[in-house]
């Protein structure tokens, strides 16, 4: 079963990337997404029964392969968690046709995994980091951790020979604006690469508004002034971040600018939930679920002819239509636990 011609939406975007989420759980309880006091010690999340099993995954994912994707970045909540992830991750890097597997982490169960990872085939990891200040950062994960573990996590992926290592880092106006030039300073001259990210309106929790945001153009300046820049070409047509070096060659940067200046028109990936829905945007109000096809017992036609006929239906372009008026729980959203980054 392969795919011909590429999937192209409303807009003529090929379907070319899959974020697949391997839970809803997570061992952070970042106030922006999952609030403690909200995701308690009692707080129920997905039961088994509603969650894709391994098997079913697989299935999915070659699938979609079939139908054009080449890239499938693995998330969560927190896909370290997840039971015998490397398992996983040893199939998905054997698909016919898969061209990169990545996986998104907040580094703090890295260290233990990441040579078994790295056995199953994992080549390339994202680590989430948004501070290096233990109080800013236990702040920001809501459990009071310090930075320490995670560093060793990021430090065991280089030894692991993983990469390109990337580090994401969103910056919040009031937060932790001091990042910008910490972050850089300590990956300078290490092969790592730090990503900075706008401060963007995922989900509905993390009472986002614009005087938070801080324009990547204001951190390309603010690094820029202390080491200079020069920017550097996409290294993939649709690359979201926009990549800069530095001149004296200790490596590169790069920055995300959903909002300040959307990429929506060059927007190539769809999103599998823990439970099988296919969501279109990562801010789109919900998905329509492959999990009840495969159950109902679908074939895989079946299942492609399904994801083509909501992918050539796909318009979405939230950030390009996002305005500073707009009111975060007007709109419902899926929430980025449920999603990933």
């Amino acid at each position: 079963m392969n795919s011909q011609t590429p999937i192209l939406d409303h807009f003529q975007r090929p379907l070319r990337d899959l974020r697949l989420s391997v839970t809803d759980k997570c061992n952070f309880r970042c106030p922006y997404c999952m609030p403690k006091e909200v995701f308690g010690d009692e707080h129920k999340f997905s039961p088994k029964s509603e969650i894709l099993s391994f098997e079913e995954i697989i299935r999915l994912c070659g699938i979609f392969v079939a139908g054009g994707v080449e890239k499938i970045r693995v998330t969560g909540g927190e896909p370290l968690i997840r039971k015998d992830i490397t398992e996983l991750i040893a199939v998905l890097s054997r698909l016919d046709g898969l061209k990169d597997l990545s996986l998104t982490t907040n580094g703090w169960l890295l260290a233990e995994k990441v040579e078994d990872l790295r056995r199953a085939g994992l080549k390339r990891i994202t680590v989430s980091l948004d501070s290096l200040d233990n109080e800013v950062f236990g702040r920001m994960n809501g459990q009071g951790h310090g930075v320490g573990r995670v560093l060793e996590g990021i430090e065991a992926a280089r030894r692991a020979g993983l990469s390109p290592i990337k580090i994401n880092v969103v910056i919040r106006r009031g937060e932790n604006l001091k990042s910008i030039l910490d972050i850089a300073e300590h990956f300078r001259g290490t092969g790592i690469i730090p990503r900075y990210i706008e401060f963007m309106d995922v989900g509905t929790r993390n009472d986002w508004n614009m005087s938070q945001v801080v324009p990547s153009a204001e951190v390309v300046e603010t690094i820029a002034a202390r080491w200079p820049l020069e920017p550097l070409v996409p290294n993939y047509s649709g690359e979201v971040a926009s990549r800069y070096r530095y001149a004296d060659g200790q490596g590169e940067i790069g920055v995300i600018s959903s909002i300040s200046s959307p990429f929506c028109r060059s927007c190539t990936r769809a999103r599998l939930t823990t439970s099988g829905q296919l969501v279109k945007c990562l801010f789109a109000p919900g998905g329509t679920s492959l999990r009840d096809m495969l159950r109902a017992g679908a074939d895989d036609k079946e299942i492609l002819r399904a994801i083509t006929d909501l992918w050539t239906g796909r318009q979405d372009r939230y950030s390009e239509e996002r305005t500073s008026n707009t009111p975060l729980k007007e709109r419902p959203k899926i929430e980025m636990y449920q999603v990933g980054g």
